[in-house]
């Protein structure tokens, strides 16, 4: 077993903001994860740092209320994703929630003008609940100037997609989430690849 799959949660939170940074999907200090402790409370990446920079010592952590935060021991920013992180862990029960601002979830949201949708595509059995051959669907919610803003879009599109685990917003990102940190993982690479082929395919004349 990999180690990752045992260290505490912090170390994990901060290692995957590394991986998620070669991937591109954190770069400027944008994007971040929240991701919820089986022991009891959640773990919360700060706002304005650099994402592949993260200690465990710069981490917020805010308890089951989902209401007040600890102030990490390097001080800090409270992210503006945070009344969104609460918003998805309230409906959806989920154990992680990542934030990306991959060119990829920036660029569907622009070949697609109304929300997305793909099929026949292999990596759909990536996302739980999705098949190959059925059309795998994302709510897309209008971009606003700052993030708090989007909280009343994102509950909508939560409650009128009842399968989904991701909202694209458009022209900025995307919020994936899971059970937990390893199926949120898994769903962010899938989406992302999904997206990708989107914009391939709008590329091709195809989409």
């Amino acid at each position: 077993m990999h180690e990752l799959y045992t260290a505490p949660l912090p170390e994990v939170l901060c290692e995957l903001m590394r991986r998620f940074y070669a991937l591109g999907w954190v770069s400027g200090t944008g994007g971040g994860i929240s991701l919820k402790d089986p022991e009891g409370g959640y773990w919360l990446a700060p706002s304005g740092v650099h994402k592949e920079l993260l200690s465990p010592d710069d981490l917020f952590r805010f308890e089951d209320d989902l209401e007040s935060c600890t102030e990490p021991k390097n001080g800090g920013k409270l992210t503006e994703c945070f009344p969104l992180f609460q918003t998805i862990f309230r409906a959806r029960g989920a154990g992680a929630v990542i934030h990306s601002h991959s060119i990829w979830t920036a660029l569907a949201t622009r070949v697609c003008p109304g929300d997305f949708e793909i099929v026949d595509f292999e990596m759909q059995k990536g996302i739980s609940g999705h098949g190959v051959f059925s059309p795998l669907r994302v709510p897309i919610i209008e971009n606003t100037e700052r993030e708090p803003e989007l909280t009343g879009a994102l509950g909508e599109a939560l409650a009128r997609d009842e399968r989904t685990y991701a909202v694209l917003v458009r022209g900025h990102g995307v919020y994936i989430w899971g059970d937990d940190w390893k199926q949120a993982k898994r769903h962010a690479e899938c989406y992302d690849y999904l997206f990708r082929a989107k914009v391939e395919l709008a590329r091709l004349g195809q989409a």
